[in-house]
């Protein structure tokens, strides 16, 4: 399970583990020491994990309680080998960890990605951005794809969980992260996007809390560029070990 801090004193955790620590149920997921369980309400994530690169543990709860969920499947691919599932674009978060000062609430979302075929195999680039709304939320996906294709959805989320697809407003640059990231978003015409907070900065992926205008609304979010021709570099996988450990089972394998 990935949970990531930002700001002083930030800590990873992503351990890579076997078969025999995974578990799931209807309404739980179980990964070595942490869990996700959907209660009917809201979704309650413990986690209990090593960090990287400081030695140590993280443990805490997130609760996220969505204003309401969607049914929203948009496939990424012609052939649907990948799909994309906002299911809860505008919610409520609490974050309890046991360091002084590290709980919070908020607004957040909660979506996920689901494929058959490796991600450097259909896709060269994308980026993807979530940004919060008066009315709810905006969510741009653009991407091309290795056959030469382009993606570009764009949606609005309305608090009670209406979807509608709209059109995206152009594309805007954004100055390329510390690895030379190329980044861009959507904006009114006119009206330059920003960086406002880095939070991940990697050789092919950058995230980061960008400020852009969507159709009349300063809006911020979160916002991510995923460059796949440096992924899928084999000088570069390699390097995934340092952050990404590897454990067979668990409890043995803690």
């Amino acid at each position: 399970m990935n949970v990531v801090t930002y700001g002083p004193g930030g800590r990873w955790t992503m351990t890579d583990r076997g078969a025999a620590a995974l578990h799931t149920t209807g309404d739980t997921l179980r990964i070595g020491p942490s869990q996700m369980h959907w209660n009917g309400d809201a979704l309650l994530i413990d986690f209990d994990e090593a960090t990287l690169p400081h030695p140590g543990r993280l443990q805490g709860r997130i609760t996220l309680t969505p204003a309401a969920l969607t049914g929203v499947e948009a496939a990424l691919t012609p052939q649907g080998t990948h799909i994309w599932r906002p299911f809860a674009p505008v919610s409520r978060i609490r974050v309890e960890i046991d360091r002084k000062g590290w709980s919070w609430e908020g607004h957040g979302y909660f979506d996920a990605n689901f494929g058959t075929a490796a991600l450097e195999d259909d896709f060269s680039y994308w980026t993807w951005g979530r940004f919060a709304a008066r009315d709810g939320a905006h969510l741009f996906y653009d991407a091309t794809r290795r056959d030469g294709s382009d993606l570009g959805l764009a949606l609005h989320v309305d608090r009670d969980g209406t979807v509608t697809q709209r059109t995206a407003p152009p594309k805007a640059p954004l100055r390329r992260s510390g690895w030379l990231v190329r980044r861009e978003t959507r904006a009114d015409p006119g009206h330059p996007a920003r960086q406002v907070k880095p939070m991940l900065d990697a050789p092919f992926y950058t995230r980061s809390v960008v400020e852009t205008r969507l159709h009349g609304e300063v809006c911020t979010g979160v916002h991510e560029a995923l460059d796949l021709d440096r992924f899928r570099s084999p000088l570069l996988k390699p390097m995934l070990a340092v952050k990404v450990p590897r454990r067979r089972g668990w409890p043995a394998g803690r």
